[in-house]
């Protein structure tokens, strides 16, 4: 079965839409157990695409055990009535729970946390001496190693960096994300100032990291996809996305955001 694509439009039938109306309306366990098996392959799409940017080591099946967590939120917090279609509200919620999964796990090994600190640092105080963004060159001057070194580093600290900035940088896949249920005007708000302040910042990267952050978090593109487009390997797009995390995560630390 081809998992729902969430840039198209919804192929539900009107099975699914009197599945979804006894649940809204009766909270039918049954039409709930419907809708769960019904966008169940949306699981399988995001966790085959949070995988692809990790080691082969990683089970994906163990990914898409923690998304379906995330599919049964959604299926518990949406409200048809707002317009938006299940697919869009859903896909977020998935992506994060596989990512909370990840993060439980703690699957990164401690020098790999070790090199991304440095880096941070590293980027951090160059920032503040030449107001703006260092080299690479300029980077693994201060790190004390080659330019191919930091290359190496850089693919290393990549496993570490999935998904770190989708909350922040879209407004989720696709980008028309309606605000949670739950989310207070606090809340809300918050939320927009961060997106603000991130939209800014991403907007004072190098042209060839924004160009990778713009492509991998705003098109949906794969890092294979980003690299036929600007010609260059994949290994090498994922370096450029992990200095750009970096980059991004030295310049929120510096304003105060965590």
């Amino acid at each position: 079965m081809t998992p729902p694509d969430p840039e198209k439009p919804s192929r539900d039938t009107p099975a699914i839409h009197r599945a979804w109306q006894r649940w809204v309306d009766e909270k039918d366990q049954a039409s709930r157990d419907v809708l769960i098996v019904h966008y169940s392959p949306l699981v399988k799409f995001v966790a085959g695409r949070v995988a692809a940017g990790l080691p082969a080591g990683v089970d994906t099946g163990e990914l898409i055990g923690t998304g379906i967590f995330g599919l049964m939120d959604a299926v518990d917090r949406f409200d048809p009535s707002r317009g938006f279609k299940f697919e869009t509200f859903a896909v977020p919620r998935i992506k994060g729970a596989i990512l909370d999964g990840l993060r439980a796990i703690d699957w990164v090994p401690r020098t790999v946390r070790q090199r991304s600190r440095q880096i941070e640092q590293a980027v951090s105080e160059l920032n503040n001496e030449l107001k703006r963004a260092p080299s690479d060159d300029e980077i693994a001057t201060r790190l004390g190693i080659s330019e191919d070194e930091l290359h190496d580093w850089l693919s290393a600290v990549a496993v570490a960096n999935v998904g770190p900035l989708d909350h922040v940088v879209t407004d989720g896949e696709p980008r028309q994300l309606p605000p949670s249920t739950d989310a207070g005007p606090d809340h809300v708000l918050e939320d927009r100032e961060m997106r603000s302040v991130m939209r800014a910042e991403i907007r004072q990267l190098p042209d060839r990291e924004r160009t990778v952050v713009a492509l991998y978090y705003d098109e949906g593109m794969t890092l294979a996809e980003i690299g036929s487009v600007l010609g260059v390997t994949e290994s090498r797009v994922s370096q450029i996305h992990s200095k750009a995390v970096i980059m991004l995560r030295s310049r929120l630390t510096a304003a105060g955001i965590p």
